[in-house]
């Protein structure tokens, strides 16, 4: 059986929909859903955010910690941060939202090239120790998420 990994720390350029800068070491005790997405991503805007929106409705803060991860690697102008206000106010989207950090002289950011990301959407589970549990590309039909989650 294959050992699990640590997830590696989020970069993050800036916070937005909380207080605090969060980070991955001060989530540890809950399990994290983070769901990685850009604004003009069809299957983000039409399955992934709605997916997120109704699992933070649907469990407590205190078990679960919804984490979005805008990350841009495409259309780099349109995508700016005043756009992405505008785009979580109009899709109502209340929990926290991270800007991945963007490495210089690159179009990848800094938390989709540590995880080695394919493209949005992409959700990632971590488990209560900081262990990457699921890491997928696409869309996870929501029974299977649901059951995923009651696992860890």
């Amino acid at each position: 059986m294959q050992q699990p990994i640590t997830a590696p720390e989020l970069q993050i350029e800036k916070w937005l929909n909380t207080d605090q800068d969060l980070s991955l070491k001060d989530m540890s005790g809950k399990v994290i859903m983070i769901v990685a997405f850009q604004m003009l991503c069809p299957g983000c805007v039409e399955h992934s955010i709605p997916q997120a929106k109704k699992i933070a409705e649907t469990f407590s803060p205190n078990d679960l910690m919804i984490i979005g991860l805008h990350t841009v690697f495409e259309h780099h102008k349109a995508m700016q941060e005043i756009s992405l206000k505008a785009f979580l106010h109009e899709y109502r989207i209340n929990f926290p939202v991270a800007i991945d950090k963007h490495i210089a002289n690159s179009h990848i950011p800094e938390t989709m090239s540590a995880y080695k990301m394919r493209g949005t959407p992409t959700t990632i589970l971590i488990d209560k120790q900081g262990y990457l549990r699921k890491q997928q590309f696409g869309h996870t039909p929501d029974l299977l998420i649901g059951a995923e989650l009651m696992a860890l």
